[in-house]
């Protein structure tokens, strides 16, 4: 079950605004994860760089694909999950929760509302499997 409090991209990074603030919390959905398989390697930015929106932020590979990771605000890194590099696990098992990647000082929230909402990315997954 995806948590309720996180809005979703079409690239399936998840974002979740931290109550009374501007920090957007950053990871990848469970389906991403499932699709990409074993992941072998994530490269995340560093603390201070300024991300835009829809633009990258990292890399993520698996034994399947290398795929780009996508800011869903613009702002600048306040933090980075460095755990990650060495558990690859936890995005699986906790892929939103210990799975987070990045944490954003969002310049303006407002563009979260761009993201669909757990109900809608759901309905975005399966129209998207149905045309495959």
């Amino acid at each position: 079950m995806r948590p309720q409090d996180v809005k979703f991209a079409k690239t399936h990074e998840w974002a979740r605004l931290e109550a009374n603030s501007s920090i957007v919390t950053v990871g990848i959905s469970d389906y991403a994860v499932e699709r990409l398989g074993d992941i072998v390697f994530i490269e995340l930015p560093e603390v201070g760089t300024s991300l835009t929106r829809e633009s990258p932020f990292g890399v993520i590979e698996s034994v399947k694909a290398a795929v780009d990771l996508i800011a869903p605000v613009s702002g600048q890194v306040t933090q980075v999950n460095q755990d990650l590099s060495q558990q690859f696990d936890v995005l699986s098992n906790d892929p939103f929760g210990q799975a987070w990647m990045i944490k954003i000082q969002a310049s303006d929230t407002t563009q979260l509302h761009a993201l669909m909402s757990p109900s809608d990315y759901q309905a975005f997954i399966e129209t998207t499997e149905a045309e495959q």
